[in-house]
């Protein structure tokens, strides 16, 4: 087992009084239930912690000029994923779809032709993740997008606390001090992409690149993370982010 050091407490792990002044102050009936919705606090156990594995498909890497066209909920803890309550939706981008992105994520355009606007699905998709705290590989793809899919739609975002296990990794192959001394040494950095990071804790490839796939593989991911690294009673504030 490689070492672990707790991560520091820091401001905005006061995630409870940010949802509530979020509640507070929200206009959207769906995003303001959301808010109302209480979290798990920072120093409940991970293996009391309900969880949502989030994963999207978007037509590029920039919130701004990007969109999103399909998403992929699958809830769980860390002793069951629950695949009955899974959830999958393709959504129509405002913009067409560019031939590097199908290349990418295989939805065509025939596909999107009858999906409905993002906006169709977001108070189910808040629904389902309220209450339980979102698990994602690469946070600076979901929570972008999806803050800036919603304020677009509604006029406020939804920005909340995620357990990144792309993060997780970074801690244990990217930041330690023997990371470290391979970079000096001049070596490959140890891949922390969620094939790569499942194939360390031996668990089964699966095809990428589809949304409902990745955020069942994240799921499984985190469970082998904690179990390898961590323990059922590490706070979920050593591990959010």
């Amino acid at each position: 087992m490689l070492p672990i050091r707790p991560r520091q407490k820091t401001v905005r792990d006061d995630w409870a009084a940010y949802m509530r002044a979020r509640a507070d102050a929200a206009r959207d009936a769906a995003v303001k239930r959301y808010f109302a919705t209480p979290l798990p606090s920072w120093d409940t156990p991970i293996t009391d912690v309900p969880m949502a594995a989030l994963d999207m498909e978007t037509t590029g890497l920039d919130e701004r000029r990007h969109a999103i066209v399909s998403l992929g909920v699958v809830p769980f803890t860390l002793a069951r994923i629950t695949p009955a309550r899974r959830r999958y939706w393709v959504v129509k981008p405002p913009r067409t779809l560019f031939a590097s992105s199908i290349t990418h994520h295989h939805i065509t355009h025939s596909e999107i032709a009858g999906a409905p606007d993002f906006d169709a699905i977001i108070n189910e998709l808040l629904s389902l993740i309220a209450g339980r705290i979102v698990v994602v590989h690469f946070r600076n793809i979901e929570r972008p997008f999806l803050e800036a899919a919603v304020r677009a739609r509604r006029g406020e975002g939804v920005m909340f606390p995620m357990i990144d296990t792309m993060s997780l990794e970074a801690r244990l192959y990217r930041q330690t001090w023997w990371a470290r001394f391979r970079r000096w040494l001049g070596r490959s950095p140890v891949s922390i992409r969620l094939n790569a990071s499942r194939s360390r804790y031996h668990l089964p490839l699966y095809q990428g690149h589809h949304a409902l796939v990745d955020a069942l593989a994240t799921a499984e991911l985190l469970q082998a993370q904690v179990a390898t690294h961590y323990r059922p009673e590490t706070p979920l504030g050593d591990l959010w982010c």
